[in-house]
């Protein structure tokens, strides 16, 4: 695992910022293609839970759950709606929602950007109903405003990123295997900030993708069915 090193412990450049809206763009298009998953035995039923970015919903995930579907395993969103940061009722909604899940055996979560964090709480929750968390672009160490969206998070939520409504040691990590995905080319999360210490999750894996390409940049898709696979 690589260690964090100080030129991508900052915000991404203002090049790599820009580039994600023409990502978004693309993204919205590969919702038009249909997947293509692997065998359907592979998954065997077995469920899985995404959870969106700050500002996202379900929409955000639908190609990478469909990929799921068509790879055997039972996916669903987080059915919270849009998600706007974090509230003091959230983690009780997220429990029933894992509760549900989890009907069919211990559920991978899934988590893009914010989402991540959420996952990452939510399997020290619940570790018993978690088979494992997978992290996409996930600001979860270091610099708490290493990213580009903490500005508008305090905005809209009206308190400070580092004085959130619930009780909380994001770099800890989960007592379930912890997988986190970053990329060099994430326009919004700094790289060590995803990537994460060597104690803060079990692997980090290196993709080549924008902040929005985690949830439908082909090589992405495959790393996720590969971390589920393993």
């Amino acid at each position: 695992m690589d260690s964090p090193r100080p030129h991508d412990s900052k915000p991404p450049p203002l090049g790599h910022f820009l580039r994600e809206a023409g990502s978004f763009a693309a993204m919205k298009m590969r919702r038009l293609s249909r997947p293509r998953g692997g065998a359907a035995q592979v998954g065997e039923g077995r469920p899985v839970m995404v959870l969106p970015g700050f500002l996202a919903s379900d929409t955000s995930s639908l190609l990478l759950r469909r990929t799921l579907e068509a790879s055997g395993y039972r996916a669903c969103g987080w059915g919270l709606g849009l998600n706007m940061g974090v509230r003091n009722d959230l983690f009780d909604r997220l429990d029933r929602q894992l509760d549900r899940a989890a009907r069919r055996g211990p559920v991978s979560l899934i988590g893009w950007s914010l989402g991540g964090v959420y996952a990452r709480e939510l399997a020290k929750r619940q570790p018993g109903k978690v088979a494992r968390v997978i992290t996409m672009g996930s600001p979860f160490s270091g610099d708490i405003r290493a990213n580009h969206g903490w500005r508008l998070y305090e905005i809209l939520n009206g308190h400070k990123v580092d004085s959130q409504p619930m009780a909380a040691t994001v770099g800890e990590k989960p007592p379930v295997p912890t997988i986190a995905f970053w990329s060099r080319e994430d326009g919004i999360v700094a790289p060590a900030s995803a990537r994460g210490k060597p104690h803060e999750c079990d692997s980090s894996i290196e993709l080549n993708c924008t902040h929005m390409g985690f949830m439908s940049d082909a090589d992405a898709l495959r790393a996720v069915l590969a971390a589920l696979a393993d």
